[in-house]
């Protein structure tokens, strides 16, 4: 994908290592993504606390490693951990429980780089469709996950218990762009 042509602040140079999500692939080589492990949770932890109004609590994501449905992935920057995603494989279904960037490292294109690679894990493991839900007033990760081919399936009314805000339940097939 040329996007010299989109942006011409990008010269023909520099198109060339535009990825297909416009994504500059020089802008990323420095983060690392690899599944969560013990060593990672006081990162994780972080990052959470950071990013939610009511974070799941560090043993939460002690437990998730021992859970065999549970599937989580960490970006990693000089081994801190920059961002995290993690789902439950229920059969040949996902649930993906929580995605997070650290707030040092918004908008890096990490929630891109999160969100392709849990599809890209759905289906390696054989996950046929994937389901979250997304705050309504969340319009930043609205706009990521429909990027990413997420479509709006339903709405729970009162979802979020700090302060009653609906949720958007959202879908995806796998192989879907």
């Amino acid at each position: 994908m040329n996007n010299s042509k989109s942006n011409p602040a990008i010269n023909e140079e520099q198109s060339d290592n535009i990825n297909e999500e416009g994504i500059d692939k020089n802008k990323v080589t420095e983060y690392k993504t690899v599944k969560m492990a013990k060593e990672h949770i006081d990162g994780v932890y972080e990052v959470e606390s950071l990013s939610f109004a009511t974070p799941w609590s560090k043993n939460s994501f002690i437990q998730e490693l021992k859970n065999p449905l549970a599937n989580y992935l960490v970006i990693l920057h000089d081994d801190k951990v920059a961002a995290f995603g993690g789902f439950w494989k229920v059969l040949d279904e996902a649930h993906v429980n929580n995605i997070a960037v650290h707030p040092d490292y918004r908008g890096k294109h990490l929630g891109d780089i999160i969100v392709k690679a849990m599809t890209e894990l759905a289906a390696e493991i054989e996950i046929k469709e994937m389901t979250l839900e997304v705050r309504a007033s969340n319009t930043p990760a609205k706009n990521l996950y429909s990027k990413y081919g997420f479509k709006l399936l339903g709405i729970r009314k009162e979802y979020y218990l700090d302060n009653k805000e609906d949720a958007l339940l959202m879908f995806k097939k796998i192989g879907d762009k």
